[in-house]
Parts: structure tokens; C-alpha cells; sequence
């Protein structure tokens, strides 16, 4: 088991190669992640990882800011995951830490990682000034040039860098191609003019054995772009399998892994960045809680790590768990005030919390940090729409979507500005492109069926909808606008939306709309024994909800007649009395409901009072 002052020997490594080839992305990550360890408590300081999170193990099997990914079940929090009495921020540690020993003591479960391999120098000396040229070309964004000086050499850094200056100048001249034939918003299909040649002379190199791993990843991410998807897996694993600490092409693999079945089937190697990865790429694939258990085992060794509590903060409100996600992004904006990635996440929390005052001190924030990152773009764009102002918040969507034309949330939170806006052919043109940029978004597919569903198209918004519960099953929200959708005039297909909204009550839907709707169909379907179960079941979570509404009063009524029909005076006498508490025609109705319950009490009158009244 390496200890504290291995690792950090490695990241220092890491963020010095991965700078030196102009992956400056990735050697922020690797300095951020260096920072974040604490100094060793003891020689032998570990990472832990228990049995049941351990790399070794095979993998287990709606932001919107208003539809984060849905949990069926209200998780109760760790301690650690809540405030401190006294107020303070959240603790850090997901585990309670008895001793140093403790912490430092390596479990059972515990396995031991590969070592980092270290790259290969070229060594030549006759390459360096015409290295350093090409960089410094490279650094003024003049791909080309860089590219022309490297021409003839063949170092591999040197060939690493002219590839990657090819690779960036057909880039930009794809993005110049879109703005100057279509807009900035168009939808014509540019191409990289230089993929082809590039594939073709790294596929050389490859076979020869003269590509490093820095070279395995810009050959993965050319098949990628050329629709090799399979193919690009099996190179981005020989290139993190050969150099781990490159987080940029851990981030490329993690696109291409869809599936958690493709997920399953990577053969990496069991370096301990490996856990990195799959925590975020759990978080990709909506696996909330396979993402805290890996952010756990982390966190025992990068104690100080903002990405990790990131992560965990991005998880929870994944869960829903608003409040115990806000408090730890409270927490690491305290420590890094101008931090601006993953911020667009919290400004969605907000956002969903209606927090008016902190979303618009964090749109604030952000506008005086850098106002021309697309989060900044995005969380103004929150600011906007929170105070009704849909205008504003799609001009700044727009802005976001110019410096990231593939900013997935920024797509599909301006489709729901459309449809605030009603404009509904911007709408569904938005969210095809969130689908188009990643189709496993459930919440573009859920916001095509709304968007279809408001021009009274239910059959179009049913196949949508279904899109979006394939994709999060366990998001109750799906499934009550999939019964909604069967309910409708035109299709009425009553048993369908019943089996919709029962499964939305499995997934422990909130709302209690699906409770209703079940009580309602039963009823209107002349099965009153089920419709008194789940008008019974409303009632209570009403109750336990302090709602008020019509939704009570039908459900009162509907009790006090099924249980009056039933014999069950005393029952019903309760849930009539219930009734007097309302004004109106509410009122006057529970109080005929009171005199008929008390005579049908009372009983038939008796055969003397009945000759009395027929004596003449």
C-alpha cells in the first residue's frame, strides 16, 4: 500500500508531464488533487477501501434544476453528512475517524494498487529548442504554425504535440464553418478536416509501438470523432492503463461509457484513479448512491479535496437530498470563493428551493468572477427565471451555448424557458439538441413530451415519455406524466394510466398526485373498495403534509359515503365531522351527510310509533 507522500510524489510527476503537452485541464486537476492532501499522520497511511467498494469487485448494475434524478426512498443521512451544533459547515470526513491509527490502519477488505508508470523521455537535445518554439506557437493558439515547426521530428512529445495542434486547428475551422454557414445555432454538420490523416498516421504508431499514452489519447478521442466508438474504448484504456493521472482521457472514456454494462467490461487496470473515475462516472449513469460509497472511500486520504465534495454534493442533489447537498456547497464555496465548475449544479439547487436571495448573491458572485464561462452564463440565466423574467434568462442561456456549444443543461434548461415562454417550436428544437448532444438525458425526453403534450399531441408525448422512464425508472415524476398522458381524452386508456400511477406510488412520489389520481380512476371505474384504499392513503399523507385543498374535501366526501354505504356509522361520523371545519357548499353537504349518518345510527322506527302516526 502506497502511502500519503507516494502519492504526492506521483501528482507532482503528473502535473509536470501533463503541462509540459499542453493538457492544462487535466494538470489543474492533478495540482487540485496534490493540494488536497493532508500531511501523514503516520508512515504507513493508506487508502482504505472496504470489501464492499473495492476496485477488484465487479461494478453494480431529472437538471434540470427542477427534475434532478429521483430516489425512491428518503435516505437517512450519516452523521457526518449534517451540520455541526454549533451551526458550522459540514464535516468532511464521511466516516467517523476514532484515532490517527485508526484512520491510518489499512481494513481487511483492503487491497493494494499498481504504482503510477512514469513516461519515457525522448532524451534527444537537438529537439528542444524546436520543442519549445512549437509550444510557444501552441500557447498563442496558432495550431497551425506549432504544427509546421514539428514537422520533421519525431520525439514523441514533439509528434504528441504536432498531432494535437492538427487535431485543435481542424476544430476550430469546424467551429468557424457553423458560425459562417448556418449561425452560431445551426445545425449544419461541420467535420474536422483533419481526422482523417490523423487517424491514419496515429494508427501507424500505434502498430510500430512508437505512441506513448499521451498519443493513445488523441488517436481514442479521433475514433471517437470519426464514430469508432468500440474501437476508441480499447485505446483510451491502453492510454490511462499506461498513464493514469491524464483526467482528460478518463473523461473521454467516461462518455463513451453509456452502459453500465460497458462500464463493467473496461479492463483497467486497478490503479487508485480508477476510483475517481468511476465515481464520476457513476454520476453520469445516475448511480447516486454507488457515487457517495466511492467519494467515502476517497475522501479518507484526500481530506481536502473540493472535486470529491463535489461529487458528493452533486450526488445528493441527484437523491434530492436538497438540504444536505446545499450545505456542503455552502461549504466549498467558503473554501474556494471563486471556483465556477460544478456551480451551475448549486444555482439549479437554489433554484428548485426557490432561494431567491442566495441564487442572486451567487449569480452576483460568479458575474464579477468571469462572466463569460457558460456556468456563469448559466446561473444568471437561473437568476432570471427564478424572477419571471424568461427573456433575459434565454439571452443568457444563448450566451452560455456560444462558448460551449455542447453545454448539455444549458440546452435544456432554455427549452423549458420556451415553454414558459410558450413558444413551443423553440422548445422541442432546444431539447433535440440536448438529446442529440447526449441521448441518455432523460430530462430532454421528459421535457419533449411536456413540450408535445401542450399541443394536445398525446401520442407523440407518450413515446417521449416513455423514453424519459426507460432512461430513470425510479424518477416517480415520469411516471405520473405517462398516466396523465393515458388518462387524457383521447386516449383514455384508464387501466394503462392506473398501472403508470401505481408504479409513480412505488417509486414514493412525492406530490401525492398519483395517490389522487388512483382514487379517482378506481372510483370513476366502480371499484369503490380500492378507491377508499387510496383516498384513505391521500388523506393521510395530506394530513401528515398539513395540505389543505379540494383534493381533501373530495377525499372526505368520498370516505363519508363509501363507509355510511358500508354500515360503518362511527367511521363515517369521523370523516364527515372533518367536513364542518370548511365554509361554503362543503359545509351545508357534510351537515345533511351528519343528520342521515345519526338517523341511519338511530335505526327504523318501531312498529308502536308507526301505528300511532297511521291511528286516525
Amino acid at each position: 500500500m502506497a502511502s500519503k507522500e507516494t502519492y504526492r510524489t506521483e501528482l507532482r510527476s503528473a502535473v509536470h508531464q501533463l503541462g509540459d503537452r499542453c493538457l492544462y485541464s487535466a494538470a489543474k486537476w492533478a495540482a487540485e488533487l496534490l493540494v488536497s492532501l493532508e500531511p501523514d499522520t503516520s508512515t504507513s497511511s493508506t487508502l482504505p477501501i472496504s470489501s464492499s467498494t473495492s476496485s477488484t469487485l465487479p461494478l453494480s448494475s431529472l437538471s434540470s434544476r427542477n427534475f434532478p434524478s429521483a430516489s425512491s426512498s428518503s435516505r437517512s443521512l450519516s452523521a457526518p453528512y449534517v451540520r455541526h451544533s454549533d451551526g458550522s459547515s459540514l464535516r468532511r470526513r464521511l466516516r467517523s475517524v476514532g484515532s490517527a491509527a485508526d484512520a491510518a490502519a489499512t481494513p481487511v477488505g483492503g487491497i493494494s494498487y499498481v504504482s503510477t508508470p512514469i513516461p519515457v523521455e525522448d532524451g534527444s537535445e537537438c529537439d528542444s529548442d524546436v520543442y519549445l518554439l512549437a509550444k510557444a506557437y501552441f500557447d498563442c493558439r496558432e495550431f497551425r504554425r506549432a504544427a509546421h515547426v514539428l514537422d520533421r521530428q519525431t520525439g514523441r512529445k514533439a509528434v504528441f504535440l504536432r498531432c494535437y495542434a492538427r487535431y485543435l486547428a481542424g476544430e476550430k475551422r469546424k467551429e468557424e464553418e457553423l458560425i459562417e454557414l448556418e449561425g452560431s445555432f445551426g445545425k449544419i454538420e461541420a467535420v474536422n478536416s483533419e481526422l482523417v490523416s490523423l487517424e491514419r498516421e496515429l494508427s501507424h504508431l500505434r502498430k510500430t509501438g512508437a505512441i506513448d499514452s499521451f498519443g493513445l489519447y488523441l488517436y481514442g478521442i479521433t475514433l471517437r470523432d470519426r464514430g469508432f466508438e468500440n474501437f476508441a474504448i480499447t485505446v483510451l484504456v491502453e492510454s490511462v492503463n499506461s498513464f493514469p493521472w491524464n483526467w482528460s482521457a478518463w473523461l473521454e472514456l467516461q462518455s463513451l461509457c453509456t452502459t453500465t454494462e460497458t462500464l463493467n467490461k473496461l479492463n483497467i487496470k486497478n490503479h487508485w484513479m480508477k476510483d475517481f473515475f468511476l465515481a464520476s462516472a457513476y454520476q453520469e449513469l445516475k448511480m447516486h448512491e454507488e457515487t457517495l460509497k466511492r467519494c467515502e472511500c476517497l475522501q479518507t486520504v484526500f481530506r481536502r479535496s473540493d472535486h470529491i465534495q463535489a461529487q458528493i454534493a452533486s450526488a445528493l442533489y441527484g437523491l434530492r437530498e436538497l438540504d444536505e447537498a446545499e450545505v456542503v456547497f455552502e461549504e466549498i464555496l467558503r473554501n474556494d470563493p471563486y471556483r465556477l465548475n460544478t456551480m451551475d449544479i448549486y444555482s439549479n439547487l437554489l433554484y428548485a428551493k426557490e432561494c431567491f436571495s442566495a441564487l442572486s448573491f451567487l449569480a452576483h458572485k460568479v458575474f464579477l468572477t468571469d462572466k463569460y464561462q457558460p456556468e456563469s452564463c448559466c446561473i444568471i440565466a437561473n437568476y432570471y427565471s427564478l424572477k419571471g423574467q424568461h427573456e433575459k434568462a434565454v439571452l443568457y442561456f444563448r450566451r452560455a451555448l456560444r462558448l460551449n456549444r455542447k453545454y448539455l443543461s444549458a440546452w435544456t434548461l432554455m427549452g423549458h424557458e420556451y415553454v414558459e415562454m410558450k413558444n413551443t417550436p423553440a422548445a422541442i428544437d432546444a431539447y433535440r439538441r440536448a438529446v442529440d448532444i447526449n441521448p441518455r438525458d432523460y430530462r430532454a425526453w421528459y421535457g419533449l413530451g411536456q413540450t408535445y403534450e401542450m399541443m394536445s399531441m398525446p401520442f407523440y408525448a407518450l413515446y417521449y415519455f416513455k423514453r424519459a422512464s426507460h432512461l430513470q425508472p425510479s424518477d416517480a415524476r415520469l411516471w405520473v406524466a405517462m398516466g396523465q398522458c393515458y388518462q387524457s381524452a383521447p386516449l383514455e386508456m384508464l387501466e394503462d394510466a392506473i398501472k403508470c400511477f401505481t408504479k409513480a406510488v412505488n417509486c414514493n412520489e412525492r406530490e401525492g398526485i398519483a395517490l389522487h389520481q388512483l382514487a379517482k380512476l378506481h372510483s370513476n371505474l366502480g371499484y369503490t373498495e380500492k378507491a377508499a384504499y387510496f383516498y384513505k392513503k391521500d388523506l393521510e399523507m395530506m394530513d401528515a403534509e398539513d395540505r389543505q385543498g379540494p383534493n381533501m374535501i373530495e377525499a372526505l366526501l368520498f370516505l363519508t359515503k363509501y363507509l355510511k354505504a358500508e354500515k360503518r356509522f362511527e367511521e363515517a361520523e369521523v370523516y364527515c365531522t372533518r367536513l364542518l371545519d370548511y365554509s361554503g357548499p362543503e359545509k351545508e353537504m357534510a351537515m345533511s351527510l351528519l343528520r342521515g349518518l345519526r338517523i341511519a345510527q338511530s335505526g327504523p322506527p318501531s312498529s308502536s310509533n308507526l301505528d300511532q302516526f297511521s291511528a286516525p
